[in-house]
């Protein structure tokens, strides 16, 4: 499926569903990793990364995308605790993390991500990514193959990576060019409005996005210098399109084994053709009854595919 139709289809289905649905009551709900967990700030590359480590075992790094941050990875930080060691940081200047104004270009957050594995001694790890993380790991993976095993790719594109340009004509990214201190400004104290935009738009059914959890979110992003980060990590993405081009050109492809994962009401199969025009091992899984968020609105489905290709045995053709 060509990814603009794609793309469109989940705009037109987006809008009527947020007309349909009315918001739900505030429910509880714990954003607190398992037992065993620990917070660690680790300061490398000329900021300070918030830190969550569990478990015990192969290391894997979760790495969340915009409209969440690190702790949108409590159900598959569970299921892979029990037999991996699981790091999940913030990005720079969210979430958590230190507060930053510079430095969101993705070969340099990719640094980030390396001097967090130093820091807890992680020679290796799999990866496993969403959103902007997708971004990300694709850099860590290209600038850094020997430390990556596995890595899995959310439902998100890579500047510069396939057919890139074509995506960012599409309207339903517009938000890909909206930034500067005037909307920065103009989101300030309205940061809910702006997110729930997201969260309805690229759901297959915003019900499945808890009102819990878009509290939760929303105050994160509320705080000083978050939505500034925010909106600098779209801003790199014309410096990202050019770097992992020439990375590319220069390099090849990424040839560690690489999982794609669609929702079926957002990028679907197509996620798995895009990611092929930067890697040569991808497998593509498609997710059910799920748009853009899927480990909040399919968590059960999304864990159990990520969690079978990480435990299978890597065929020896495809090993580094």
């Amino acid at each position: 499926m060509n990814i603009l139709h794609s793309l469109r289809r989940l705009a037109l289905a987006g809008a009527a569903l947020t007309m349909a649905v009315a918001p739900l009551p505030a429910t509880a709900a714990a954003f607190d990793f398992p037992p065993g967990f620990r917070t660690q700030e680790v300061a490398t590359n000329g900021t300070t990364i918030h830190v969550r480590v569990g478990g015990k075992g192969p290391a894997v790094v979760l790495l969340h995308g915009y409209g969440d941050t690190g702790d949108m990875w409590i159900p598959l930080a569970a299921e892979l605790a029990r037999d991996h060691t699981v790091i999940v940081p913030d990005l720079r200047g969210m979430g958590l993390s230190a507060t930053a104004t510079k430095g969101f270009e993705k070969a340099n957050e990719a640094e980030d991500v390396a001097g967090v594995m130093d820091a807890l001694k992680t020679p290796r790890a799999d990866v496993v990514a969403h959103d902007i993380g997708n971004m990300v790991a694709y850099a860590f993976a290209a600038r850094h193959p020997d430390r990556v095993t596995k890595l899995v790719l959310m439902d998100a594109p890579v500047p510069g990576i396939g057919p890139w340009e074509e995506i960012l004509k599409n309207p339903l990214l517009w938000h890909f060019r909206f930034g500067g201190p005037d909307m920065e400004r103009l989101v300030a104290g309205r940061e809910r409005i702006y997110l729930d935009r997201f969260w309805n738009e690229f759901s297959a059914d915003p019900a499945h996005f808890p009102e819990a959890s878009r509290q939760h979110y929303a105050k994160l992003y509320a705080g000083p210098g978050r939505m500034h980060a925010g909106f600098a990590q779209f801003a790199a993405f014309d410096q990202d399109a050019i770097d992992n081009r020439a990375w590319l050109v220069s390099h090849g492809k990424l040839t560690m084994p690489v999982l794609a994962v669609g929702g079926a009401k957002s990028f679907g199969a197509t996620m798995a053709s895009v990611t092929e025009a930067g890697a040569d091992n991808v497998e593509g899984v498609v997710i059910a009854d799920s748009g853009h968020w899927l480990m909040e609105e399919q968590p059960k489905a999304t864990v159990a595919a990520i969690r079978a290709f990480l435990d299978r045995e890597t065929p020896i053709a495809s090993a580094r």
